[in-house]
């Protein structure tokens, strides 16, 4: 679902397209999981509202290296998380409304594959003030409890940088493309608990997010969506963001099998929502139930198959 659907103009929403989503659902006796486009979709800010696109004053984007501004909103503005947070809220107050006895609406996707493509971090000057502070004690405490349990990339990097347990990003992680990454991946986590836990005030459904994870061909960060939930992130994400239930990846890839074992974690149950529809995807829906206990296996397009 996205802002712009929901929000054409500033304060002035409309639900009819939720509204006939949910009565197909109920004639055909089917459930629904939405997915709320709000500040990105694929790794850019595609689907905001009209009137957020044309604002770039008051909904700043992120700069890039040559520090030219992309079309990706910064997660870095106050604005910009507060429009979203009140279209998305409007949006859960709707769905206790009008579904809350019906049950029609099982689970949420917030964003989708969310992250920074063209750099492996924002380089505007509000990111590049936070970059500079240290890394915030929320998370190195969770780091520091959760040392034995660390995902073996994140314990990769913290080690290898002498695994401090103050400092700024560069002096706790070490200075290159990851270490940019994990800095990504805790604003972007902050961003989405601020709109995860204000929905469920309104209307606590389980939250999700989607992964566009690594591809064979990309050599860093900022090919891929860069401070996404990744295996070298999800520490990060469970510190930032304790509102999302579930950090989830989409797998077009053959080697499923180990991408699953990356994202399946005692504090991360699997569920995929975006994969392969033709028989290899068959056989990874038993493999993810079999082996992984998974929640659901969603194919992507199945009504072109």
């Amino acid at each position: 679902m996205a802002g712009a659907w929901v929000e054409p103009e500033e304060g002035k929403f409309d639900f009819s397209l939720i509204d006939g989503l949910l009565e197909g659902a109920r004639k055909n006796n089917q459930r629904i999981v939405f997915l709320w486009f709000g500040s990105w979709k694929n790794g850019i800010s595609s689907f905001v509202p009209d009137w957020v696109k044309r604002d770039t004053t008051r909904f700043p984007r992120v700069r890039v290296r040559n520090g030219l501004p992309v079309e990706i909103l910064s997660p870095f503005s106050a604005e910009a998380l507060a429009a979203d947070t009140r279209a998305y809220v409007k949006f859960m107050e709707h769905l206790a409304r009008v579904d809350a006895k019906r049950r029609t609406t099982t689970m949420i996707q917030l964003q989708n594959e969310i992250g920074v493509l063209g750099d492996s971090r924002d380089r505007g000057e509000a990111a590049n003030a936070a970059f500079a502070q240290p890394v915030p004690g929320p998370l190195m405490e969770h780091l520091v409890k959760n040392r034995d349990r660390l995902s073996p990339a994140a314990s990769k990097l913290w080690n290898a940088a002498g695994a401090r347990t103050a400092g700024t990003w560069t002096e706790v992680f070490g200075v290159g493309p990851l270490t940019d990454e994990l800095f990504m991946a805790w604003h972007f986590g902050r961003y989405l608990e601020g709109m995860a836990s204000a929905g469920k005030r309104a209307y606590a459904l389980p939250v999700f997010t989607n992964t566009w994870i690594v591809q064979p061909e990309d050599r860093g960060p900022g090919d891929y969506p860069s401070g996404g939930p990744q295996p070298l992130s999800l520490d990060v994400w469970k510190a930032a963001a304790p509102s999302i239930d579930l950090n989830c990846p989409d797998i077009y890839l053959p080697n499923f099998p180990d991408h699953v074992a990356a994202f399946h974690r005692d504090d991360n149950p699997l569920f995929v929502p975006e994969s392969r529809g033709d028989a290899g995807g068959v056989a990874n829906v038993y493999y993810a139930i079999g082996q992984h206990a998974a929640l659901g296996y969603s194919p992507f397009r199945i009504d072109n198959t």
